[in-house]
């Protein structure tokens, strides 16, 4: 496929215009000069230089990787069809849709925009961590940059001594059951091929308990309502999670939320400040 760089740059000039600051979490600020976004707010929403995105726009520039165009449709929060439209105008095959797809649907991303002064972060069906809000990130690390099956953190929770330093001894075992079991739900649901299937025949040859996790055959043991973190700095802290899932990608936006007046709901405000202080 070629690139289309007139429509290409049409598209995002349009879809850049249609959006407004807080549609994508941004403060509205003074008055704006022009409608919609400005480049440079959608080359930081797209993890870009305000240049590069400038000359996408301009119908100039080499051809964007299939990457930069991700970033782009998510930064600008397209829907699945405008996504796929951005892909081919861009010269690239859109990306598959469904459980495999890390594109986060642009509903699910308004309500994880409103959210930013809470713990909160948007998963796959594996478990592999997309968005969080500063505040998720101050509460369980950054865990949107890792890649390859420690991604997931079921994984990660059998190979990797440091995940479960962030959660109370107390519930490791049952946290064990329910990370074995939920990889053997999705499995029984995306089959043998699928990226599941083979997060699990790692697994398999890695961990001993694991394997005898997986051997047991159980399925539907869920986490338990209240989660207790333990933070290097601060403790520990109990919260409970809720979530929303949006079935036609199989993500889910968590919410982590402490009962008012609490200790763990101070720390949490303390948590805040800390995070302020560490990003700035």
């Amino acid at each position: 496929m070629e690139i289309d760089r007139g429509g290409l740059a049409e598209f995002l000039r349009r879809r850049r215009e249609a959006l407004q600051p807080d549609d994508v979490g941004l403060p509205r600020g003074q008055r704006r000069r022009t409608s919609g976004l400005r480049r440079e707010e959608v080359a930081a929403l797209s993890h870009m230089s305000t240049d590069y995105y400038s000359r996408l726009e301009q119908e100039r520039g080499p051809q964007p990787s299939e990457g930069m165009i991700a970033s782009i449709a998510q930064g600008l929060h397209l829907s699945l069809d405008e996504r796929d439209h951005l892909f081919r105008l861009a010269g690239h095959q859109p990306p598959p849709r469904g459980a495999s797809s890390d594109h986060i649907g642009p509903g699910l991303l308004r309500i994880f925009d409103r959210l930013q002064d809470t713990p909160a972060e948007i998963v796959t069906e594996l478990g592999e961590t997309l968005r969080q809000t500063p505040l998720g990130v101050a509460l369980s690390g950054d865990l949107t940059g890792l890649s390859g099956p420690a991604r997931s953190i079921g994984y990660r929770w059998f190979t990797d001594p440091g995940t479960r330093r962030r959660y109370d001894p107390a519930d490791h075992a049952h946290l064990g059951r329910v990370f074995a079991s939920g990889l053997r739900e999705v499995v029984t649901l995306r089959g043998p091929g699928s990226r599941a299937a083979k997060l699990v025949e790692s697994l398999l040859g890695e961990s001993a308990e694991f394997r005898a996790l997986w051997e047991t055959h159980e399925v539907g043991v869920r986490p338990a309502e209240v989660k207790h973190f333990v933070h290097p700095e601060l403790g520990g802290l109990e919260v409970s999670c809720q979530s929303l899932v949006d079935p036609v990608e199989s993500h889910a936006l968590l919410v982590y939320t402490a009962v008012p007046g609490s200790e763990s709901a101070e720390k949490l405000q303390l948590l805040s400040v800390l995070g302020a202080q560490a990003l700035s």
